[in-house]
């Protein structure tokens, strides 16, 4: 299975990486260590990055994040989709008809470790399992191909895997993610208290952040008896903000920690309709929430976006779709 990827890449002269139109540590970290992996491999192959919009400050401490454009890669003979294989994460790409024509006349390979199905109707070829972040996918494709890890290699993959994890604390991170970062710290002859470092240096907020992330907490509303904690981040704040520090980053591992919440929903407005929503979750109910409005992702964090539909429409939703699932997955405990 892992080595269809390799057999994807022989005779390709240039690769572009493709990130969603959400970036992330691990989105970013798989797309970087890919480069280098790709590299390695033919050192005459010309690779890109590529992402539908800028990378938040939040994420340079990647010390390659510089590389990634927002030019897509014409140029390309083989598209790579790192981190997602769900179609409405790539709309600000299908939107545009000759990048979806691109996309549908040429070799695409998509890496994903979300257990949301694959909807892309583009042809593909993929490597889809079940991971805590797609950076854990990229070292067992590394491992199982014996390919080599470069301090540059390990530090990305280490940077995703820890980002997709929340350090390593998420209900996916298993024996085997501990063994993996062990193992790639020891090839890159890296110190995980250094790298966490460099992370902190610039996870660090400014004042007016700050203020901000005490603004929204003023915003919290509870329903379901405290089960459940919502806030609302509409486009003036994401318009204001969201260049120097992601409103979900700041606020959504507060919500998730108030006692007696199980479900934590940062709600996003936009001029265009769009509503997006990123869900905690102390119960295995996260994806099942994003399901009903057409999204995914992991049991405990997942997501959605959707159209046409108010702040208070979703609230209306989620106080009626919870209770249910809540009520089952404490069934099945019993």
């Amino acid at each position: 299975m892992y080595h269809s990827l390799l057999d994807f890449l022989k005779g390709k002269q240039n690769i572009c990486i493709v990130q969603a139109e959400n970036p992330d540590g691990d989105s970013l970290g798989s797309a970087i260590s890919l480069d280098y992996i790709v590299s390695n491999l033919n050192p005459s192959a010309e690779v890109t990055l590529y992402c539908p919009v800028d990378i938040p400050k939040y994420l340079h401490y990647y010390s390659d994040w510089s590389r990634v454009e927002n030019e897509f890669g014409w140029r390309a003979d083989g598209y790579i989709i790192v981190d997602t294989a769900a179609e409405v994460l790539l709309s600000k790409l299908l939107d545009d008809s000759a990048i979806k024509n691109k996309l549908y006349s040429s070799p695409v390979f998509v890496l994903d470790h979300h257990e949301t199905p694959d909807d892309l109707n583009f042809p593909h070829e993929s490597i889809i399992e079940p991971l805590p972040a797609c950076c854990d996918l990229i070292y067992k494709i590394i491992d199982s191909e014996k390919l080599e890890i470069t301090p540059d290699i390990a530090k990305n993959l280490i940077y995703g895997i820890l980002s997709d994890t929340l350090g390593l604390t998420s209900a996916t991170t298993s024996p085997e993610t501990f063994r993996h970062i062990a193992t790639l710290l020891e090839k890159g002859n890296l110190n995980i208290s250094d790298l966490e470092e460099a992370r902190r240096e610039f996870m660090k907020k400014s004042p007016r952040i700050l203020d901000y992330k005490a603004e929204l907490i003023k915003r919290i509303e509870y329903s379901l008896d405290g089960q459940l904690a919502t806030v609302h981040i509409p486009w003036d704040d994401i318009e204001k903000f969201s260049d120097e520090y992601n409103p979900n980053v700041l606020i959504l591992e507060e919500l998730r920690l108030v006692e007696g919440v199980d479900v934590a929903v940062a709600i996003k407005t936009y001029p265009d309709g769009k509503v997006t929503g990123k869900i905690r979750t102390s119960k295995p109910i996260a994806d099942q929430i994003a399901g009903f409005y057409g999204g995914g992702g992991h049991p405990y964090a997942a997501g959605f976006r959707t159209y046409d539909i108010s702040y208070e429409d979703v609230i209306r939703d989620l106080v009626s779709i919870v209770p249910d699932m809540i009520r089952k997955v404490e069934n099945e405990t019993l």
